[in-house]
């Protein structure tokens, strides 16, 4: 199992202090982003799938006997019955010939074209789900700097949900079980130390993208004002992985709505509405303090946004 792309189905995050990717990101500036786009997409989806976690009965919140999901990875909330059902909510991958599989390749070859450029520095970086780095990729979107030391209990949040979210596209991984895009290029990834990894991990759907997605969402809500920002961000984050030739761009859509699928379920989790709260508490505190870095997150808005 492998932090760059969850094996069985989880993207493998280790907990805060772990470290999983198979290398750190390349020298880079540290690159954060700005407000841009409007989240009114994003909105009907997670409440498209709200409505049916609302039907649903409040899951066990008794999470202190569930083993980790793998040695040194924080647990997600949910039981494994609980997550949502990828094979039921997503469609088969494109099939040859057709015309996703022609718009997934040309969005493969606009990838290919940032190789070596701000954009693909960026997009390696986002390939790095060890904590507390990936989540330190919403700093700027969210505008506090989510570290151990100022955001403590929102950091145990997105470790956990990270789980959540990785795991509910297993289902899917395994049973497509498509080719990844450096697999039928021949072109290497933004991550080759993690590629024969990654041959054994199904490419539909993204498991950056619903975690991604995920935490951008619940960022949303923990910091409404800054919505936008945050899911321009989480778009981003998801887009990294066509540039990165590790997935292709169906893959990236489909893995935001397993994203929302599961912040959906996890609103009917008590466990998960106290850390919620609790988390928006910390920012509110945090954000008087000082916040991420302005060079650091032009930098940034310039690469997403030239």
């Amino acid at each position: 199992m492998h932090m760059n792309e969850p094996a069985g189905g989880l993207e493998r995050a280790r907990a805060p202090t772990g470290h999983l990717s198979e290398r750190s990101p390349p020298p880079l500036v540290r690159l954060r982003s700005r407000p841009v786009t409007s989240a009114s997409g994003a909105v009907v989806i997670v409440l498209f799938f709200a409505a049916i976690a609302g039907c649903a009965a409040v899951s066990d919140t008794r999470q202190t006997d569930r083993p980790e999901v793998h040695s040194g990875q924080a647990g997600g909330y949910l039981a494994p019955n609980s997550l949502p059902d990828s094979l039921a909510l997503l469609p088969s991958p494109p099939t040859t010939g057709s015309a996703s599989v022609a718009a997934d390749e040309e969005a493969n070859r606009s990838g290919l074209a940032l190789r070596g450029s701000p954009r693909w520095q960026l997009a390696t970086s986002d390939a790095d789900l060890t904590f507390p780095h990936a989540p330190g990729a919403f700093s700027c979107a969210a505008g506090v700097q989510i570290t151990p030391t100022q955001t403590p209990r929102l950091i145990a949040l997105l470790s956990r949900t990270l789980s959540d979210a990785g795991a509910a596209t297993g289902a899917a991984k395994d049973r497509y079980r498509r080719e990844r895009p450096f697999m039928v290029n021949g072109q290497s990834s933004c991550a080759p130390a993690s590629e024969e990894r990654l041959r054994a991990n199904g490419s539909y759907p993204s498991g950056h993208s619903a975690i991604g997605w995920t935490w951008a969402l619940i960022l949303a809500e923990i910091v409404p004002d800054r919505a936008d920002a945050i899911l321009q961000r989480g778009r981003a984050f998801g887009d990294s992985r066509v540039i990165c030739n590790v997935h292709w761009q169906s893959d990236v859509t489909e893995g935001r709505v397993i994203g929302a699928a599961v912040v959906a379920r996890l609103h009917a989790d008590a466990s998960f509405r106290a850390d919620l709260e609790a988390s928006r508490v910390e920012i509110a505190r945090a954000r008087v303090q000082a916040g991420p870095s302005v060079a650091e997150c032009e930098a940034e808005a310039a690469v997403l946004h030239p």
